[in-house]
């Protein structure tokens, strides 16, 4: 990559248009001019001119080719698989990971055979152990008893994706909760780089590099303070070909866990992907964070002094923790149906999260579910009942209840509202209506009998350019009950515990002396404050002397994107009276414990 290629990369490449600077790569396709990534807009442009800069704001090769790719994969594998937890503190023994029938091909093939098209391991998580045998720290599988330290997971799953033709992706958590020199940042920095080099230099062609902004206090007590522009020069020098997600100005995270894009989901933002130094700043000025609902509306133009083209990705995971747990199960299929349907059909692309078991392999019922999952796509999607270019004609009338529209993104996003109508009895009439469309936008509605189906654009910047139209007849899964109870196996809830606020801690108190077994807390759904993240978990036979369980957690790992109920069993049952859970922080980084505790449920064995 050239130098000058290198920064229209990184939008510091300065072109003229409308009087004033843009930035971005410019491009020309017959009289319009289009602004690859990045443009900034002229202090005096009229709201016209805003929206008409915004229209021909587009994604870089990389991104095109990314947002394509619809369906990617994320393997959350490590430490924590064998600890049953979801964030390490990083004081595990590297002996802990220790797969006992380890098969990366058996991950890609079944990915491959389930229409995935990307796959991205955590090849570093928060507890600081790493995946393959790096220089960098002793905390790796070098230091297993895992193939007599000689393993390497990035190398296997790289000669499995070369093997399958799937495409590759590495996380590498910033937060490191394993290393000395962490809270130090320049050393940790160095450290960094050093991982990422590994990584990026070693393992063949990586096609999506994947940072979040995770970030904690090191042992000296200060705050890690991330280079970023550093680590970005480092992946534009090994993986120029990569894009950089999450942290980086590629690919945007859609601002949940949940598997629910927006309804209106603009690729072209004023938001200011926050690798840059400033976005801080410039977003607080907007008003606007990644988790916001309006990212692009006119409004928002009216106030921007820059626009990026950084298309959103729906990360979920396909059970209720990101890494293996095995009283856990899969989503339904229709809870992956309507995940598919709020995401890939609402202009993102869908990282959907299967993590390998204990073994090293996808577990059975994840691999069925996936199939299940795949069959439900081809059966609904393969082929439409009709396609044209803004209208779909019928020889005869056919049910129709879903439509999928595309733009054609190389020319930009512009479509800011349409009605789909359809044909019957020689009368136009609607069926449903949306904002914007982007890559792929796919709207159901009531069927109905239709001699032919079009869309009309209400609202646009400018023209509009769309794809031809395709006309379907869906048939959602049926709906059913949910997978996931809250009380595992083999364990039951202590009928009639009371909980109570004590100052800042929550005790729960037994109906007598109990054989404890653990407890399942359940969070609020929007992790408002007074959810818990940090805790110490006591028991007592009697209130006065109270001892700490084995086994019992210090915190409920991203329990702030990730509001999910969780489970923590004890190593060892105790006989308590009341159990109470000791406060150390909230999910906002405070304590403020001001919610219904109904949520803890006491377990004893069944």
């Amino acid at each position: 990559m050239t130098n000058i290629a290198r920064e229209m990369r990184r939008g510091a490449v300065a072109l003229g248009a409308i009087g004033t600077l843009l930035l971005g790569g410019c491009v020309s396709s017959g009289s319009e001019k289009y602004f690859v990534k990045s443009a900034t807009i002229p202090a005096g442009a009229t709201a016209e001119e805003r929206a008409d800069i915004a229209s021909r704001v587009v994604p870089s090769e990389q991104q095109l080719a990314w947002q394509q790719l619809g369906l990617t994969a994320f393997l959350h594998f490590g430490v924590n698989t064998f600890t049953n937890r979801e964030w390490g503190d990083g004081t595990e023994s590297p002996d802990l990971f220790a797969p006992s029938d380890f098969d990366a091909e058996q991950w890609v093939a079944t990915l491959k055979n389930a229409g995935f098209k990307l796959v991205i391991l955590t090849a570093k998580h928060h507890d600081g152990f790493c995946l393959w045998p790096t220089s960098t720290t002793d905390h790796s599988v070098a230091s297993s008893g895992w193939l007599e330290g000689k393993g390497d997971v990035v190398k296997a799953l790289r000669e499995a994706c070369d093997k399958y033709d799937m495409k590759l992706g590495l996380y590498l958590s910033p937060w490191d909760r394993n290393a000395p020199c962490y809270g130090d940042s320049e050393k940790y920095n160095d450290m960094f780089v050093a991982q990422l080099s590994e990584l990026l230099g070693n393992y063949g062609k990586i096609d999506e590099v994947w940072f979040d902004g995770a970030c904690g206090e090191g042992p000296n007590g200060k705050r890690q303070e991330y280079d970023w522009e550093r680590f970005r020069k480092v992946m534009e020098e090994l993986q120029p070909d990569a894009v950089l997600a999450i942290t980086g100005d590629d690919v945007r995270w859609v601002g949940n866990e949940d598997g629910m894009g927006r309804e209106t989901e603009w690729s072209v933002t004023p938001l200011v992907p926050t690798i840059y130094p400033w976005s801080g700043a410039a977003n607080d000025s907007l008003g606007i964070n990644v988790m916001s609902g309006d990212l692009g509306s006119r409004e928002l133009l009216a106030k921007a002094e820059t626009l990026h083209w950084w298309p959103s990705e729906v990360d979920v995971s396909i059970r209720p923790g990101w890494f293996f747990h095995p009283d856990e199960k899969p989503k339904s299929v229709r809870e992956l149906a309507d995940i598919y349907m709020q995401s890939v059909g609402r202009n993102s692309t869908l990282l959907l999260n299967i993590p390998p078991d204990r073994r090293g392999r996808i577990a059975p019922s994840d691999s069925l579910r996936l199939m299940e999952f795949k069959g439900w796509m081809d059966r609904n999607f393969s082929a439409p009942l009709g396609s044209g270019d803004g209208t779909v004609k019928f020889d005869a009338p056919v049910a129709v209840n879903c439509v999928l529209l595309g733009e054609d993104i190389s020319k930009g996003q512009r479509v800011e509202s349409f009605i789909v109508e359809g044909l019957s009895d020689g009368v136009w009439k609607p069926l449903a209506d949306g904002t914007t469309i982007g890559y792929r936008r796919i709207l159901t509605f009531e069927p109905a009998d239709v001699e032919a189906v079009r869309v009309n654009i209400t609202s646009s910047r400018g023209k509009a350019n769309l794809n031809p139209i395709e006309a379907y007849l869906i048939e959602m899964p049926a709906e059913e009950a949910p997978a996931n109870g809250t009380v595992p196996a083999g364990h039951k809830a202590v009928a009639g515990a009371t909980a109570s606020l004590h100052g800042n801690d929550v005790r729960v108190s037994l109906p007598g002396l109990t054989k404890v077994t653990g407890f399942v807390y359940t969070p609020h759904a929007d992790a408002r404050p007074g959810t818990v993240y940090r805790y110490e978990c006591v028991a007592s036979r009697d209130g006065g002397e109270w001892t700490v369980p084995a086994g019992s957690g210090k915190e409920f790992g991203n329990i702030m994107h990730h509001a999910t109920p969780r489970t923590v069993i004890f190593e060892r049952p105790v006989d308590a009276r009341y159990i109470e859970l000791r406060i150390k922080e909230d999910s906002r980084g405070g304590i403020d414990v001001a919610a219904s505790w109904d949520d803890i449920a006491i377990l004893t064995a069944e």
